[in-house]
């Protein structure tokens, strides 16, 4: 008996030829392509979650200062001026007038900047530069002017302050 003998082989992956099995230049393209879209996107909703995470800490930085400004208030009977500012509250104040009862520090950390690396701001009531848009109820106002770090803005920009 004799074998009858097929003519026209194929390779394994069922193509006919002596071609060779793989991926086409197009192929790959369209697979980089649609990488690049998963990463570009997983990129932009990263970038929303960190500004989120700013923002959020930006408000509890500046919750955490409004408490340490009281109990501040409780040993000296006012607040720190505004040119003794925030640092007052992690050290002695040596700027007129100096609190006699002062018993810090009232912080557990020194202050520290924004989560965007600028200086928070504390303005007392007596003050110029209070804002005018802080009720006037209100003996200070603690301010993080937000990613451009100037009043105003929209956004990231927006400002987070301690009366809102």
């Amino acid at each position: 008996m004799k074998k009858i003998r097929n003519k026209k082989r194929g390779n394994l992956n069922g193509r006919k030829g002596n071609r060779q099995s793989g991926f086409t230049f197009v192929e790959t393209l369209a697979v980089l392509a649609v990488g690049a879209l998963l990463s570009a996107g997983a990129g932009i909703s990263a970038s929303r979650v960190m500004e989120i995470a700013r923002k959020t800490s930006a408000r509890q930085t500046i919750e955490h200062y409004k408490a340490a400004l009281q109990s501040y208030y409780l040993d000296c009977g006012c607040f720190p001026s505004t040119e003794q500012g925030l640092v007052s509250l992690w050290q002695r104040p040596e700027l007129v007038p100096v609190p006699q009862n002062w018993s810090g520090p009232y912080l557990d950390k020194q202050v520290k900047s924004d989560p965007w690396g600028n200086d928070y701001v504390y303005v007392r009531k007596d003050s110029a530069s209070f804002p005018a848009d802080c009720p006037e109820n209100l003996p200070y106002a603690i301010i993080c002017y937000g990613q451009d770090g100037v009043a105003g803005g929209e956004k990231e920009n927006e400002d987070i302050v301690s009366y809102k």
